[in-house]
């Protein structure tokens, strides 16, 4: 299983990637809304101060996860280029343990 931030942030690169590839091109495609659905599974930590976090389950471990209650979601996300002016939603986020 992937840690859902971990796609998100791959996907990020991804894109970053097309839009450099893009630059000097004749034909570019605009860049709009992406809609990601996957399969997640929850994991809560037993001791104090425990985190919740979702995991996206891989089509190859899918068959394992049996034991492993899962939900599949949408997400829809709406890139914006860097110098932009809309407004973010932003926050620390904790380093991944172990």
């Amino acid at each position: 299983m992937i840690e859902l931030a971990t796609v998100i942030r791959d996907l990020r690169k991804e894109l970053e990637r097309a839009v450099v590839a893009a630059e000097g091109e004749a034909l570019r495609f605009e860049l709009g809304a992406i809609e990601l659905e996957m399969t997640v599974a929850l994991e809560r930590s037993g001791h104090a101060g425990a985190k919740v976090r979702f995991w996206v389950v891989e089509t190859t471990a899918e068959a394992t996860a049996g034991a492993i209650s899962t939900q599949r979601i949408k997400l829809a996300l709406q890139p914006t280029l860097a110098g932009s002016d809309k407004t973010f939603i932003n926050g620390v986020a904790e380093e991944h343990e172990g």
